[in-house]
């Protein structure tokens, strides 16, 4: 029957079944059809054209910050999907805004990896989860040098190690243990692969 998806679904039941709740940004990749659609199912629409200084994600981060219910900001986590693996401006601008919200868990996802912000103002212990993540990690500093990171769990433990761009960073290490630790003096994006 035309117009089915796999499995017989009708593409109309599939899209009002996940409706988002809102829709903002500066709506220059939304096709107005698209749009109207979901304004006529009751999402709201939020434009913010005249905001050019910040990205579509830093809008809709803020939007979420400041429109929570949740009190507490650091038990607040955000998945992102599609968030890397594609331009890579977008990307370093997705990665902005984890330093731009430090206090709040987003997790940058793709199909091969995800990444999220370590801040430097505690000790993290990373559980890494067998079934979805893979072995393959990183820690990289972004933003400013560390003059003093220490880790656990990893192939190549790092201890009171400097990393720095023009100088070493932790890329293609190697998850060993179901726990990794992470002590910093500056803040840094964890990476780790995904199992595919």
């Amino acid at each position: 029957m035309p117009g089915l998806l796999p499995g017989g679904q009708d593409p109309d039941e599939v899209r009002a079944r996940y409706k988002p709740d809102v829709i903002k940004g500066d709506m220059d990749s939304v096709r107005p059809e698209v749009k109207e659609y979901y304004s006529n199912l009751g999402t709201k629409i939020v434009d913010e054209s005249h905001d050019q200084d910040t990205t579509d994600l830093h809008k809709c981060i803020d939007f979420i910050a400041k429109d929570s219910s949740v009190a507490d900001k650091s038990n607040l986590s955000i998945l992102v999907l599609g968030a890397l693996g594609g331009r890579f401006d977008h990307e370093m601008g997705n990665i902005n805004v984890l330093h731009l919200f430090p206090n709040i868990n987003i997790i940058l996802l793709s199909d091969d990896c995800l990444i999220f912000l370590l801040p430097r103002t505690h000790t993290h212990m990373i559980h890494i989860e067998r079934s979805i993540e893979g072995a393959h990690c990183g820690l990289i500093p972004i933003g400013m040098p560390s003059t003093s990171t220490t880790t656990t769990g990893l192939r190549w433990n790092l201890d009171n190690t400097s990393m720095s761009y023009g100088g070493l960073v932790s890329t293609s290490n190697i998850v060993e243990e179901d726990k990794v630790t992470v002590t910093s003096d500056s803040d840094l994006i964890w990476t780790i692969s995904l199992q595919n």
